[in-house]
């Protein structure tokens, strides 16, 4: 019998272990039409429609796919571009930064550390702390109100917002 691969934890205690294929099925599974389009095949919804652009409550904005925590709240801002724009992650493990050159262009894509689901782009052009802005997907994300339980669909037991 071979021992369990090590669990792959980031500086914040969160799990980044990728999910195997039974449960990458699950979480795919539970994915909308649109979610799919976005988080698996790399699409953008279109501006100004998203339903977590005006969100401003304290808390958590995760991974629709697998639930990881990504940004706070407190490092929301308002850039105009009509996505939900962030300063920085929880963690900087928590997201992984790809080459786009897609479309003719060459960005930096986001995506979650721990499902690899596309989350946006990253932009050398943000306020301070950081001169980032991270825009993201509103459905490429789920908001936790502060003290609210984050969700859990690995069942990894991560915590609370």
């Amino acid at each position: 019998m071979t021992d369990p691969a090590p669990t792959l934890r980031s500086a914040s205690g969160f799990d980044l272990t990728p999910p195997d294929d039974r449960e990458r099925e699950a979480l795919e599974a539970d994915l909308s039409p649109e979610e799919k389009r976005v988080l698996l095949a790399h699409g953008t919804e279109a501006p100004f429609c998203g339903v977590l652009l005006g969100e401003k409550r304290a808390g958590v904005f995760c991974c629709r796919e697998c639930g990881l925590p990504l940004f706070r709240a407190g490092t929301k801002f308002e850039s105009g571009t009509g996505w939900p724009s962030f300063t920085q992650p929880v963690d900087e493990a928590h997201v992984t930064a790809i080459t786009d050159r897609s479309y003719g262009m060459v960005r930096t894509e986001t995506q979650c550390a721990r499902c690899g689901s596309h989350q946006g782009h990253v932009f050398p052009d943000g306020p301070p702390p950081t001169g980032l802005r991270y825009c993201i997907n509103s459905v490429a994300l789920t908001f936790v109100p502060e003290g609210e339980a984050l969700p859990d669909p690995l069942g990894r037991g991560d915590g609370t917002a």
